[in-house]
């Protein structure tokens, strides 16, 4: 999930099993097929395709997986005709919900998604219902162990490349960008810092804390809805308390 809160901190300290890398892959290996497809198979002049490359990298996918990939999204097999639906809804104590999903039969992932919701304490809402609090926005991940400035010379070396924002968590940092600057802010800090990710995410202009019960509950919906097998990222509008 990229609601970039705390569960995002959480997330990161979860044990990745082989079946957790497995599903991994496959959502990787979807994307660059439908990158590939748009904007052809040279990562070097389609963006969205170099940044479903790095994403590879970054899980240690081989590179015989990615470069299958990319000829399997340069073929024309139409059972792998992927497109891109964002299904929007509401979670326990009203929170926000964006999943992206990459589906090849949308009535199956239309279903799939209003049962996952409705039997996790939320609903599937119409188009635009809850869109308008979020701001696509491009963010780049750095591991703190990983960087060697401090926080405010990183501070500077981001507001140089042109981002608008660093944002500090626990044991790693978001900078945030417009999406349209996403990429030649990484160009930018290339070589500068190690970048652990670079993606374009849809982050909330507000968020709200949950605890108890309901923050239970959300947890659950979000990983009943990574676990599907169509979905590339959800993204949320609440914030874990510290406990």
């Amino acid at each position: 999930m990229a609601g970039h809160s705390k569960w995002s901190t959480i997330k990161r300290k979860k044990e990745k099993t082989d079946a957790q890398k497995a599903k991994a892959f496959t959502k990787i290996t979807r994307e660059i097929i439908v990158a590939t497809r748009a904007g052809g198979g040279d990562p070097d002049a389609n963006f969205q395709l170099r940044l479903a490359v790095q994403k590879a990298k970054a899980i240690n996918m081989p590179n015989e997986n990615i470069n299958r990939a990319i000829k399997r999204g340069l073929g024309s097999s139409e059972a792998e005709d992927y497109e891109e639906i964002i299904y929007e809804g509401y979670g326990p104590a009203g929170v926000a919900f964006l999943v992206q999903t990459l589906s090849d039969n949308r009535n199956r992932t239309a279903s799939e998604m209003r049962y996952i919701f409705s039997r996790n304490n939320g609903s599937l809402g119409e188009t635009g219902c809850v869109a308008w609090l979020f701001d696509q926005k491009g963010v780049i991940t750095l591991l703190k162990e990983k960087v060697d400035l401090d926080e405010e010379k990183l501070f500077e070396l981001v507001l140089e490349a042109g981002a608008e924002d660093l944002r500090a968590e626990e044991d790693y940092y978001e900078i945030i960008t417009g999406p349209t600057e996403l990429e030649a802010v990484r160009n930018h800090l290339e070589g500068k810092v190690i970048i652990e990710e670079a993606e374009l995410a849809f982050l909330p202009k507000n968020t709200v804390t949950v605890s108890g019960a309901d923050a239970e509950n959300l947890v659950k919906l979000v990983e009943a809805l990574e676990d599907h097998d169509d979905v590339q990222n959800v993204y949320t509008n609440f914030e874990l308390d510290e406990e």
